[in-house]
C-alpha cells in the first residue's frame, strides 16, 4: 500500500490541505471529526491548523451554541456541532452509569440519585441562570451525600457529581465555561433542553459510523470500537448500512471514498500544520505508527517524552507537526519566552518556519499558552522543552 498517498489523502480528509480555509467552527467539526477536549488548547488548536480560526471566533460559536462541549463517544468530552449534539449526547449515554454503580457498591442507592438530580433541576430552575458545582451544593444540602473516604479512594466524594453527569448525558443541563473558553475546566451548569428529537440508541450509533468513517477517511473495525467502545456486535450493526469496502487487509472506507481516493494525487510541496497532541488525525484511528515514516517510528524519544520508540506509543507524547498527513516533529510552548519550541525529524525550511511562527503568534496572541490538558502547566513542561529542543539537533 502506498503509505505517502495514503497519508495526504487521510490529512485531505482532516482539512489539513487548506481546503477548509475561513470556514467556521461547526462546519470544521461537522466535516472533520469532533475536537477531543481535556481543559488544554487542543479545540482551538484543531479550528486554527484547518481553517485558521481565532479564539474569539470559536468562543463565540461556543456562546451561541453553534458548538459545545459535550460528553459524548465513550462517555468523554468533544466538541461538537449543534448539528451532532442529539447524536453525541446518545452514543455516551451510558458512560455516567459506571459511577452510578460505584455509589451503589457505596451503599447509595440509585433512587437516591435520582433525587439529587430532581433537586439540582429545581434548583436550576429557581435560579434562572447559571450554578456552580459549590453553589449549587450549598442549594441542596443534606440532599447531597459525603461519600467519604471510601469514595475518595474509587473518585467519587460526593453523590452531586454523579447526578450531574446523568444530567448531562440526557441533554437536562449543560456545562458552561466560566470564563467561555474551552481551554480550562471551570465549570457552572444551566437548564437546557435539546432543539431536535433524540435518536434511538441503534440511529445513534448508525449515524457515528457514518460521521467516523467521513471523517477519517478510512480506518479498521477494529479502531472504530475503540473511538466508540460499542460492542462488536453493535459496531457490526452501525457499520452494515454503510457498505464499507476494503483498501488493504481490513482497512475499510466509504465506496465514495475509495473511488475519490483511487483518483487522489498527493500534493507535490509540503503542507505543513501545527497540531495538538490529541488531534483527529492521530486520535480518531489512535494508530500513530501509521501517520509516520518507519525510521521515524524507530526513533527513541528521551525519557521526558515516554523513552521509547515513537512507533510504540498510542498517541503523541507532546504537540505534532504534520506534513501531508505524516508526522514530522513535535513542538511545545514556553510562556516564558513567547516561543514555540520544536524539532523535526529531517530537514526544515521556510514554509514550515512560517508555519511555525503563524501557530506561535496565535498561540502567544490569543490563547497566552498552549496546555496540552488541564494538568499541564509551564514547571511540567520544561522537561519536554528540552527534550522537544533535542529532536533533529
Amino acid at each position: 500500500m502506498d503509505m505517502v498517498k495514503l497519508r495526504a489523502w487521510w490529512a485531505r480528509k482532516q482539512g489539513l490541505d487548506g481546503s477548509l480555509a475561513q470556514a467556521g467552527p461547526a462546519e470544521v467539526l461537522a466535516r472533520t471529526g469532533w475536537a477531543r477536549s481535556v481543559g488544554g488548547v487542543n479545540p482551538y488548536l484543531q479550528l486554527f491548523s484547518r481553517a485558521g480560526v481565532a479564539r474569539e471566533t470559536a468562543d463565540q460559536a461556543v456562546a451561541d451554541l453553534a458548538v459545545h462541549e459535550l460528553p459524548s463517544a465513550r462517555g468523554c468530552t468533544y466538541v461538537l456541532p449543534a448539528s451532532d449534539f442529539a447524536v453525541g449526547l446518545r452514543v455516551g449515554e451510558n458512560a455516567p452509569l459506571a459511577e452510578v454503580a460505584v455509589c451503589e457498591r457505596l451503599g447509595v442507592p440509585r433512587r437516591e440519585i435520582d433525587e439529587v438530580a430532581g433537586a439540582v433541576l429545581a434548583a436550576l430552575d429557581e435560579a434562572g441562570g447559571p450554578l456552580d458545582p459549590r453553589r449549587l451544593k450549598a442549594e441542596l444540602g443534606d440532599v447531597v451525600r459525603n461519600l467519604g473516604e471510601a469514595g475518595k479512594k474509587k473518585g467519587v466524594t460526593t453523590t452531586l457529581p454523579v447526578a450531574l453527569g446523568l444530567l448531562q448525558s440526557t441533554g437536562e443541563i449543560r456545562r458552561v465555561p466560566l470564563t467561555g473558553r474551552l481551554d480550562q475546566q471551570r465549570f457552572s451548569y444551566v437548564r437546557w433542553s435539546l432543539p431536535a428529537a433524540r435518536p434511538t440508541a441503534e440511529e445513534a450509533r448508525a449515524e457515528l459510523a457514518r460521521r467516523y468513517w467521513t471523517w477519517t477517511g478510512g480506518a479498521t473495525l477494529k479502531q472504530f470500537r475503540w473511538f466508540s467502545a460499542f460492542t462488536a456486535r453493535d459496531a457490526k450493526a452501525a457499520v452494515e448500512p454503510l457498505g464499507l469496502v476494503p483498501l488493504d487487509g481490513d482497512l475499510l472506507m466509504l465506496p465514495e471514498d475509495r473511488k475519490a481516493y483511487e483518483d487522489f494525487t498527493p500534493p507535490p510541496g509540503p503542507a505543513y500544520s501545527l497540531v495538538g497532541w490529541i488531534d483527529g488525525l492521530t486520535l480518531l484511528r489512535r494508530d500513530l505508527r501509521s501517520v509516520l515514516d518507519p525510521a521515524d517510528a524507530a526513533r527513541v524519544l528521551p525519557s521526558a517524552l515516554a523513552g521509547k520508540p515513537l512507533g510504540d506509543l498510542a498517541d503523541l507524547p507532546a504537540q505534532g507537526i504534520v506534513d501531508r498527513g505524516r508526522v514530522i516533529g513535535l513542538w511545545e510552548y514556553d510562556p516564558s519566552e513567547g516561543t514555540i519550541v520544536w524539532g523535526t525529524f529531517g530537514a526544515a525550511g521556510d514554509a514550515l518556519r512560517d508555519a511555525v511562527e503563524a501557530t506561535e503568534a496565535f498561540v502567544r496572541g490569543q490563547l497566552g499558552d498552549a496546555r496540552g490538558g488541564s494538568l499541564d502547566n509551564p514547571g511540567k513542561r520544561r522537561p519536554r522543552l528540552e527534550a522537544v529542543r533535542s529532536i533533529g539537533r
